[in-house]
């Protein structure tokens, strides 16, 4: 049995548990999880229908090739742009009542509609949950996946670091940043870039922008790739010309309150302990206030799945899980620092960081 289909029994028998006959799965990185077959259908109807006793993956006519090239065993259903998709789906549903599973957060009220119409006896039931059970915790195999994403990012960050220049602006590098990404051999950035300087790099999700980098400034860099449909995410700060040692205090307290989080990360330990360790050495420097969000999230496939990091999450952390470890200071006017790391929870229950790029502040210019 290959991976998908062990993925997709395991998922069929989930949703038996909760009463669940069907379900018709529509995110493309949910159904690339189940069947191998990566697509952007965009406007166009896109979908796998599972049952015990039948499945189909209902594709858009010119992206039929793609899905048998992906090796996709099952029946493979073409929609082309003069039919209608809820009718063909009609034509293979094993069964019209009972509880029928979707991803909430993936349906459009449009779509909903059409699927009313089409089972109107069904009750809906949310099956995300249950899909995204399985993807919380990574095999190896994924986990593979993500270090030769995580390869191609830290050669990035390397490049930032040596093609950065006084003058030039945060767009400019973003753009050069971007290509190297793909002549690395990414499918595309995990997440729209960010490069920050000088007092924009106080802004934790701040756009690249015309500023120019002067010297004195931090050059904030948080960039990340997908490649084989796996992500990575990091984030270096650099300081262009000598820190003030205002500066240099801020980014020594980040590196800390980085390590403290990271020491924390071990099976049995809840998360909010993993929040708690990074965001006590801040408060302790006198920067509480400026350290305005969670420690780090989970990320795999999407750049932000579970577990989400907080200091109200009490979920125990467990072998399988990945997730990041970035915690930040922000001053207005000054600039702010963060650094993040990518970490994995072995079988053994320790940490294991992913992430290789060195944490010591290095100078620029």
């Amino acid at each position: 049995m290959n991976i998908y289909m062990e993925r997709k029994k395991r998922l069929l028998a989930t949703l038996a548990e909760q009463g669940i006959g069907s379900a018709l799965i529509t995110s493309p990185t949910n159904v690339y999880y189940l069947t191998g077959f990566l697509c952007n259908p965009h406007e166009r109807f896109m979908g796998l229908l599972l049952h015990e006793r039948q499945e189909a993956l209902f594709v858009p006519l010119l992206d039929k090739d793609a899905a048998i090239e992906a090796g996709y065993p099952a029946d493979i259903v073409t929609v082309s742009d003069t039919e209608d998709a809820y009718e063909l789906l009609g034509n293979r549903l094993p069964e019209r009542g009972g509880r029928f599973g979707v991803e909430m957060n993936a349906v459009s009220m449009a779509q909903g509609e059409k699927l009313r119409a089409l089972l109107p006896d069904a009750v809906f039931a949310d099956a995300e949950p249950a899909i995204m059970g399985l993807r919380l915790k990574k095999s190896e195999d994924e986990i593979a996946k993500v270090r030769h994403a995580i390869d191609i990012v830290e050669k990035v960050v390397d490049f930032a670091a040596s093609r950065a220049v006084l003058g030039m602006t945060e767009i400019e590098l973003t753009a050069e940043l971007e290509y190297q990404m793909r002549k690395l051999g990414a499918s595309k950035p995990a997440f729209e870039s960010i490069v920050l300087a000088g007092a924009r790099s106080a802004l934790p999700h701040g756009k690249p922008g015309d500023y120019a980098i002067a010297r004195g400034d931090y050059v904030l860099i948080d960039i990340g790739v997908v490649a084989d449909g796996y992500c990575s995410d990091i984030t270096r700060t650099f300081i262009m010309g000598e820190a003030s040692k205002e500066q240099e205090r801020i980014y020594e307290t980040v590196l800390a309150a980085n390590m403290a989080g990271i020491a924390r990360a071990k099976a049995g330990v809840a998360l909010a302990e993993l929040d708690a360790a990074a965001r006590d050495v801040i408060a302790a420097a006198g920067y509480g206030d400026y350290f305005t969000h969670r420690v780090g999230h989970g990320f795999g496939m999407d750049v932000h799945e579970s577990p989400s990091l907080h200091g109200a999450n009490r979920t125990l952390a467990e072998p399988g899980l990945l997730f990041t470890i970035e915690p930040g200071i922000y001053v207005p006017g000054v600039g702010g620092v963060r650094i993040e790391d990518d970490v994995y929870i072995r079988a053994d229950g320790s940490a294991d960081v992913l992430t290789s790029y060195s944490k010591a502040l290095r100078v620029l210019g």
